[in-house]
């Protein structure tokens, strides 16, 4: 499992609040802290709602800031492909996640041809132009579309990451199949592709978030889901991920569980 740590994001006020004073340090431990509970790649988006030019600005100083404190390739996120573009020319990891693209022809022509040119991998999303589609069917038009342009670009699927979306809860209590199903789906229709769920949506609105998006993980962990967008901080979460990858059988002789619990990373 993919772990993508979703806490270096400008729509949280203090982070917003740090990228604005630069105030490295911050930024730097809450870097450090993901990975060392377990995150895999940190998402970074420096969004302040003040314009594409401070935007990239913001974002080059974010991805240089966090790169002077960990090795762990970043997912570069924005809803501007320009942004997009100067933060790929000015990353110098090895490896990188585009976050995100949809359905959408001009991102997609703005965002599949910087996939290939820095061999990054993409985030999907399973929407277009009008939203996000409220049944199963309308999602996985939308990975269709994706899908069918990605490999006229040449973007192999392997390095697509689809998305299926998963809408509050607390707005509509039957958003949750509807992910769910759409996830099967998609891995029963593209086995070549990744998946990945952006989890902390699925609780919006509602008391102790935690136990609605440890329940929903359970339940596209089954399914085959590749990776996770989500707070690696939230410790009960990531033991819930290694506990349920020995009981799929994705954890041989139960070595990683045994090993995180030894470094305190396993809680009740």
């Amino acid at each position: 499992m993919l772990i993508i740590g979703e806490k270096i994001n400008a729509t949280s006020k203090r982070v917003a609040e740090a990228i604005g004073h630069r105030d490295a340090s911050f930024l730097q431990e809450l870097a450090r802290q993901q990975v060392d509970a377990g995150a895999h790649y940190l998402d970074v988006n420096a969004g302040r709602g003040q314009g594409l030019e401070q935007e990239v600005e913001d974002l080059r100083w974010t991805i240089d800031t966090v790169r002077a404190a960990t090795d762990a390739p970043l997912a570069i996120d924005s809803s501007a492909p320009q942004a997009i573009k100067e933060g790929l020319i000015h990353y110098r990891g090895d490896t990188a996640i585009i976050n995100s693209v949809n359905a959408e022809e001009e991102k997609l022509k703005a965002l599949l041809p910087l996939a290939l040119e820095h061999q990054a991998s993409v985030i999907a999303l399973a929407m277009d132009d009008s939203g996000v589609p409220r049944d199963v069917e309308g999602r996985l038009k939308a990975c269709h579309r994706i899908l069918e342009r990605a490999a006229a670009y040449g973007v192999p699927f392997e390095r697509i990451f689809i998305d299926p979306l998963v809408l509050p809860l607390s707005v509509d209590t039957e958003q949750g199949m509807v992910t769910l199903k759409a996830l099967e789906q998609i891995k029963t229709r593209y086995p070549q592709a990744k998946t990945t769920l952006g989890l902390s949506n699925v609780s919006y609105g509602l008391p102790l978030r935690g136990t609605i998006n440890r329940a929903l993980l359970s339940m596209a962990m089954f399914l085959g889901l590749d990776s996770v967008i989500l707070d690696p901080l939230d410790t009960r979460l990531m033991a819930h991920i290694k506990a349920a990858q020995v009981v799929l059988g994705y954890d041989p002789f139960c070595k990683g569980y045994l090993k995180d619990y030894r470094r305190g990373r396993i809680t009740e």
